[in-house]
């Protein structure tokens, strides 16, 4: 909250009331379309150690407002347009410059096929995973028992996703086919990569918590630490991940940002044209998100109403259609952001219905 009211108070004194208003509507779209993320961040963060929560915190909030949200779309445009970054820095700070006849904004608009093949790639193999993989609770049982079935298929994902891909470059690219499908095998390469990696080092981790026993609650830098948090896990201990493995799934998270994001930063433009307003309003809006993202997790959230996860990977999975969608099609920032409140809001309350008929079921004299 205080970092709200410093960022606020920035906005007012260096642009005034407009300034002000901007920022605040920048946050709030921020927001809005990230909540998503938030549950998706909070079913992996759960799995990592608190200290590793805590530079999610605060290392990775400094990635995400000034490197996803600053840093990184200025790199975009300089490599998309083949523009050197002082070219692209100068034309960030002045709006009404041009370089090609294209301003910064335009510039970070023409590269958007290229963001969202990535994004797309990306969050399009999260919810692959999920929904093809074993899973111990099931929402929808009538899609998700056959698309288990069928994901017993090696690789069937990464199959997926690359027939999505090139079905996207071939009828939504036109002439940007080839930067579609170098963004979308970058998205896919970055996936395999930093998930693959995480689960290597998750694995020898609990190997070795295996060979060497319960050691309490004390990180194991060399992968994983082991705690008997209730948090929905009936007392039994659970193996958190630290060391290497916790790194590999810091990069992951902020992977999964980065897609979540681009698409709200080149959407920004819309509203502002001012580099460091956006910053300064998506930037509220994602520590916002990362606040409620460790907030889900130490107040067993996900445990309690199990459903949210499902519902979270099924509005990941809609967020990459569109994004694959939109390399040829405007689609607008509500829409996205209404399908992501749809999903969480229906898997909110089947997990309240569903919570509700266990307590009837096990009686008044019964915990529930």
């Amino acid at each position: 909250m205080g970092i709200t009211v410093i960022g606020m108070a920035v906005a007012a004194y260096f642009w005034g009331a407009d300034g002000f208003g901007v920022v605040l509507i920048l946050s709030v779209l921020e927001i809005s379309l990230s909540f998503d993320n938030a549950v998706i961040n909070a079913t992996i963060l759960k799995r990592m150690t608190p200290f590793w929560q805590k530079i999610f915190l605060t290392v990775g909030v400094l990635i995400a407002v000034f490197g996803m949200r600053l840093v990184f779309p200025l790199l975009v445009v300089a490599l998309t347009a083949h523009l050197s970054p002082q070219t692209v820095v100068s034309l960030a700070l002045d709006s009404s410059k041009t370089a090609g006849g294209l301003t910064y904004a335009q510039h970070l608009d023409a590269a958007h096929p290229a963001i969202a093949a990535f994004g797309g790639m990306f969050l399009l193999m999260i919810f692959l995973d999920f929904i093809l993989g074993e899973k111990e609770v099931r929402w929808l049982s009538w899609i998700e028992g056959p698309l288990e079935r069928i994901g017993k298929l090696n690789q069937l994902s990464v199959v997926t996703s690359m027939i999505v891909l090139m079905l996207s470059a071939r009828f939504f690219a036109g002439d940007r086919a080839e930067t579609v499908l170098l963004a979308g095998l970058a998205g896919l390469a970055s996936y395999l990569a930093v998930s693959g990696l995480s689960e290597l080092f998750e694995s020898a981790g609990e190997d070795e918590e295996g060979d060497e026993g319960d050691e309490g609650d004390e990180d194991d830098e060399s992968g994983a630490a082991t705690t008997s948090g209730s948090g929905g896990s009936g007392g039994k201990s659970a193996v958190l991940v630290a060391g290497k493995a916790a790194f590999f799934l810091f990069l992951y998270l902020e992977v999964l940002d980065a897609s979540f994001s681009f698409d709200g930063v080149v959407g920004a433009f819309a509203i502002s044209q001012d580099i460091f307003q956006i910053t300064l309003g998506l930037g509220i809006g994602a520590m916002y998100i990362r606040s409620l993202t460790v907030y889900l997790v130490r107040q067993g959230t996900l445990d309690d109403y199990i459903y949210l996860e499902h519902g979270a990977h099924y509005a990941i999975g809609a967020l990459a259609i569109i994004l694959m969608v939109s390399i040829k099609y405007t689609i607008p920032e509500v829409v996205t952001g209404l399908i992501g409140v749809a999903f969480i809001g229906l898997a909110l309350v089947s997990s309240l219905v569903r919570n509700r008929r266990i307590a009837v079921e096990a009686g008044p004299d019964r915990p529930a």
